[in-house]
């Protein structure tokens, strides 16, 4: 049973792109490793971006900086 863990920012992502998240990955496992959808696990979980750290700085200050 492959699970599939993805993290994104929590900025303004959609239902219907975390659908299309989780369609492709599901997809992706079928195409290149022949794994059966049915028992394929996709989890996306939004990371607040005071709490997702590049470069030694939060993405929340990133942001704020324009990168």
């Amino acid at each position: 049973m492959p699970y599939v863990n993805i993290k994104i920012t929590r900025e303004g992502v959609t239902a219907e792109q975390k659908a299309r998240l989780i369609q492709g990955a599901t997809q992706l496992l079928v195409d290149v490793l022949g794994k059966n959808p049915k028992t394929t696990v996709v989890v996306i979980d939004e990371v607040d971006t005071d709490n997702w750290g590049v470069g030694g700085e939060s993405v929340t200050v990133r942001r704020a900086r324009g990168e």
